[in-house]
């Protein structure tokens, strides 16, 4: 496990750690891939970043308050996103960045503790 530690508000979701199949975040253990928005975490029923769509992303999409920014962890090497999802997600305001799964948490916590709306879409490696 990376530990990637940092001091959040009350409330906000943290990534503590990663790696071993799964997500530490503000403490609890989660199996699998996560959607992490700076007040919840939840499980991402999607198998592999293949299967993304703009479905797979409404939890984001209909986040209250908005999501300015959503960073899509892809698991242990970075992928490139379709057009069409960038295209539907630019539309609602919200910037898409997609990069490895480390990365995209340490890139989710510095926004977070910076205040960014941000999300981060994670697979895990």
């Amino acid at each position: 496990m990376q530990d990637i530690s940092g001091i959040p508000e009350e409330g906000q979701q943290l990534v503590n750690s990663y790696g071993d199949g799964g997500f530490r975040i503000s403490g609890v253990r989660y199996e699998g891939n996560v959607i992490v928005l700076p007040d919840q975490t939840s499980a991402w029923n999607i198998a592999s970043i293949e299967d993304l769509s703009i479905e797979a992303l409404a939890p984001i999409i209909n986040a209250t308050p908005a999501v300015e920014i959503l960073l899509i962890g892809c698991g242990a090497v970075m992928a490139f996103i379709e057009d069409d999802i960038r295209n539907a997600l630019r539309a609602k305001g919200i910037t898409i960045d997609s990069m490895d799964s480390g990365a995209a948490v340490r890139t989710y916590n510095v926004l977070l503790l910076e205040k960014r709306r941000v999300a981060a879409a994670l697979i895990a490696p």
